[in-house]
């Protein structure tokens, strides 16, 4: 499909400007093209990101969402003290540097090298001195049956071409009955601008269509992908990796918060959840 219009201007300008992003597309990508445009993506955002967000996110602390849902508060994850705990798409790692704090022995991958740069950051800032991977979700060099627990905020699950391969990776690294608990875009924002005013209440895209959305420069190669399934989607995946769903957590937009994260609003998160939190085991 040819590019449909210019990308909205906004935050990300920078990071457009140095990948050369020119117009947007809905088109098929492969898990390739996927991994490059996002590996350049998250390098080219790393420091405007945490420049934005990392006052909210904390050094040592375990944000789910945009919401504002604490794991110090929600405890999805349970009692980890003593437990050896995977963090997948960490950012700079401040889930995983709250885990350690908490008792565990936390381990941290994303596909960013920038990313990992602030991770590292914080690791000397709070001498929690979490291990950091750089690695693909879809291939994590880890051993099997290695972890008691794994856990994903808004990391890496939305930019991997196959969430089978990276749940069959999770179910691969834990020991049985662990939890493996993600939270990412709920899947019924995919059907509206992505934009925090009254233009993103309007919806203008079918939520069955998977087709992702791509950002590419002049020569229509891809600078940014973002993939989208369905609840259902996630539901079959994770039973087919060897997963119990225990719950989905759907957090409500919480008083007096105010606070705009890209598309998420106090206007919009009052009508509609602009999260989906899964929170499952091992079978």
């Amino acid at each position: 499909m040819p590019p449909e219009q210019a990308p909205a201007p906004g935050r990300h300008d920078a990071a457009e400007h140095r990948l050369g992003t020119a117009a947007v597309a809905y088109r098929e990508v492969g898990g390739a093209e996927a991994a490059a445009a996002n590996l350049a993506w998250w390098d080219a955002d790393a420091d405007d990101y945490q420049a934005e967000h990392g006052g909210f996110l904390g050094d040592a602390d375990f944000v789910w969402c945009p919401e504002g849902v604490r794991e110090a508060d929600a405890r999805l994850l349970g009692d980890v003290r003593g437990k050896r705990v995977l963090e997948v798409g960490c950012g700079q790692a401040a889930c995983a540097r709250w885990l350690a704090a908490e008792g565990a022995h936390a381990v941290a991958t994303d596909l960013s090298a920038g990313m990992l740069r602030h991770a590292r950051d914080g690791n000397a800032r709070t001498g929690l001195a979490v291990p950091l991977i750089q690695a693909n979700a879809e291939h994590l060099p880890l051993a099997s049956g290695s972890f008691d627990a794994a856990c994903s905020a808004f990391g890496a699950i939305p930019f991997v071409a196959s969430v089978d391969t990276v749940f069959a990776e999770v179910h691969r690294v834990l020991r049985p009955g662990a939890p493996w608990v993600f939270s990412v875009t709920h899947p019924m924002r995919w059907i509206f601008p992505d934009d925090p005013g009254p233009q993103g209440l309007t919806v203008t895209q079918p939520y069955f269509d998977r087709t992702p959305y791509v950002e590419v420069d002049d020569e229509g190669t891809a600078t940014y992908v973002e993939y989208h399934h369905t609840l259902g989607d996630y539901v079959r995946a994770l039973a087919a990796a060897g997963f119990t769903l225990t719950d989905l957590v759907e957090p409500e937009w919480p008083a007096g918060h105010t606070r705009v994260w890209g598309q998420w609003s106090p206007l919009r998160g009052k009508l509609f959840p602009g999260t989906a939190i899964f929170r499952t085991h091992r079978s």
